[in-house]
Protein backbone atom coordinates (compact mmCIF):
# COMPACT_ATOMS: atom_id res chain seq x y z
CA UNK A 1 0.00 0.00 0.00
CA UNK A 2 2.82 2.49 0.79
CA UNK A 3 5.02 1.20 -2.05
CA UNK A 4 3.78 3.78 -4.58
CA UNK A 5 4.38 6.69 -2.22
CA UNK A 6 7.90 5.50 -1.49
CA UNK A 7 8.80 5.21 -5.19
CA UNK A 8 7.42 8.70 -5.88
CA UNK A 9 9.40 10.18 -3.00
CA UNK A 10 12.61 8.49 -4.11
CA UNK A 11 12.00 9.68 -7.68
CA UNK A 12 11.54 13.29 -6.47
CA UNK A 13 14.76 13.07 -4.44
CA UNK A 14 16.75 11.79 -7.45
CA UNK A 15 15.26 14.42 -9.79
CA UNK A 16 15.96 17.17 -7.24
CA UNK A 17 19.57 16.05 -6.90
CA UNK A 18 20.07 15.98 -10.69
CA UNK A 19 18.51 19.46 -11.07
CA UNK A 20 20.77 20.80 -8.30
CA UNK A 21 23.83 19.27 -10.00
CA UNK A 22 22.92 20.69 -13.43
CA UNK A 23 22.28 24.16 -11.96
CA UNK A 24 25.69 24.10 -10.27
CA UNK A 25 27.45 23.12 -13.50
CA UNK A 26 25.62 25.87 -15.42
CA UNK A 27 26.57 28.45 -12.79
CA UNK A 28 30.25 27.55 -13.05
CA UNK A 29 30.07 27.58 -16.86
CA UNK A 30 28.55 31.09 -16.95
CA UNK A 31 31.18 32.34 -14.50
CA UNK A 32 34.07 31.08 -16.63
CA UNK A 33 32.41 32.30 -19.83
CA UNK A 34 32.28 35.87 -18.52
CA UNK A 35 35.94 35.71 -17.43
CA UNK A 36 36.95 34.42 -20.88
CA UNK A 37 34.97 37.18 -22.62
CA UNK A 38 36.72 39.79 -20.45
CA UNK A 39 40.14 38.35 -21.30
CA UNK A 40 39.31 38.46 -25.02
CA UNK A 41 38.23 42.12 -24.78
CA UNK A 42 41.41 43.11 -22.96
CA UNK A 43 43.55 41.16 -25.44
CA UNK A 44 41.90 42.83 -28.45
CA UNK A 45 42.34 46.33 -26.98
CA UNK A 46 45.97 45.52 -26.08
CA UNK A 47 46.67 44.31 -29.62
CA UNK A 48 45.22 47.49 -31.12
CA UNK A 49 47.08 49.83 -28.75
CA UNK A 50 50.39 47.99 -29.18
CA UNK A 51 49.97 48.04 -32.96
CA UNK A 52 49.36 51.81 -32.87
CA UNK A 53 52.37 52.43 -30.62
CA UNK A 54 54.78 50.25 -32.60
CA UNK A 55 53.65 51.89 -35.86
CA UNK A 56 54.01 55.35 -34.31
CA UNK A 57 57.55 54.59 -33.16
CA UNK A 58 58.47 53.24 -36.61
CA UNK A 59 57.25 56.29 -38.52
CA UNK A 60 58.62 58.75 -35.97
CA UNK A 61 62.15 57.34 -36.22
CA UNK A 62 61.89 57.09 -40.02
CA UNK A 63 61.21 60.81 -40.36
CA UNK A 64 58.55 63.34 -41.29
CA UNK A 65 57.05 62.18 -44.57
CA UNK A 66 56.57 58.62 -43.23
CA UNK A 67 53.05 57.26 -43.01
CA UNK A 68 51.48 53.89 -42.20
CA UNK A 69 47.93 52.66 -42.37
CA UNK A 70 47.00 49.95 -39.89
CA UNK A 71 43.86 47.94 -39.29
CA UNK A 72 42.68 46.73 -35.90
CA UNK A 73 39.55 45.64 -34.10
CA UNK A 74 37.91 47.55 -31.25
CA UNK A 75 35.71 45.19 -29.21
CA UNK A 76 32.35 46.03 -27.71
CA UNK A 77 32.51 47.33 -24.14
CA UNK A 78 35.31 49.90 -24.56
CA UNK A 79 34.02 53.06 -22.90
CA UNK A 80 37.00 55.26 -23.81
CA UNK A 81 40.17 55.04 -25.89
CA UNK A 82 42.25 58.16 -25.38
CA UNK A 83 45.51 59.05 -27.08
CA UNK A 84 47.61 61.24 -24.79
CA UNK A 85 51.06 62.74 -25.45
CA UNK A 86 53.09 59.67 -24.39
CA UNK A 87 50.47 57.00 -23.76
CA UNK A 88 47.21 55.42 -24.79
CA UNK A 89 44.60 54.91 -22.05
CA UNK A 90 41.67 52.54 -22.54
CA UNK A 91 38.71 51.96 -20.22
CA UNK A 92 36.99 48.61 -20.68
CA UNK A 93 33.70 47.44 -19.15
CA UNK A 94 34.19 43.97 -17.69
CA UNK A 95 32.03 41.68 -15.57
CA UNK A 96 33.81 42.96 -12.45
CA UNK A 97 33.51 46.66 -13.32
CA UNK A 98 35.48 49.14 -15.41
CA UNK A 99 39.17 48.37 -15.97
CA UNK A 100 41.59 51.05 -17.11
CA UNK A 101 44.72 50.01 -19.01
CA UNK A 102 47.60 52.29 -19.99
CA UNK A 103 50.09 51.71 -22.80
CA UNK A 104 53.21 53.89 -22.83
CA UNK A 105 54.97 55.16 -25.93
CA UNK A 106 58.54 56.30 -26.46
CA UNK A 107 57.42 58.99 -28.92
CA UNK A 108 54.93 61.86 -28.54
CA UNK A 109 51.46 61.00 -29.84
CA UNK A 110 48.60 63.18 -31.03
CA UNK A 111 45.26 62.12 -32.41
CA UNK A 112 41.91 60.49 -31.93
CA UNK A 113 40.46 56.99 -32.29
CA UNK A 114 36.80 56.39 -31.46
CA UNK A 115 35.84 53.77 -28.90
CA UNK A 116 32.95 52.40 -30.97
CA UNK A 117 32.94 48.69 -31.81
CA UNK A 118 34.29 47.51 -35.12
CA UNK A 119 37.24 47.31 -37.45
CA UNK A 120 39.32 50.50 -37.40
CA UNK A 121 41.51 51.81 -40.20
CA UNK A 122 44.05 54.09 -38.62
CA UNK A 123 46.54 56.38 -40.30
CA UNK A 124 49.83 56.92 -38.44
CA UNK A 125 51.68 59.96 -39.82
CA UNK A 126 55.09 61.25 -38.73
CA UNK A 127 55.26 64.99 -38.15
CA UNK A 128 58.23 67.11 -37.16
CA UNK A 129 58.09 66.52 -33.39
CA UNK A 130 55.16 64.11 -32.88
CA UNK A 131 53.10 61.37 -34.52
CA UNK A 132 49.56 62.10 -35.69
CA UNK A 133 47.11 59.21 -35.30
CA UNK A 134 43.76 59.51 -37.06
CA UNK A 135 40.95 57.11 -37.78
CA UNK A 136 39.34 57.11 -41.21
Amino acid sequence: MFKRGQISTEYLIVVGFVVFLVMGILGVAFFYTSITNDQIKVSQVSNLANKIISSAESVFYAGEPSKLTITGYMPIGVSSFEIMPNEIVASISTSSGVSTISFTSNVPLLGNVSSSEGVKRIEVLAQQDEVAINEF
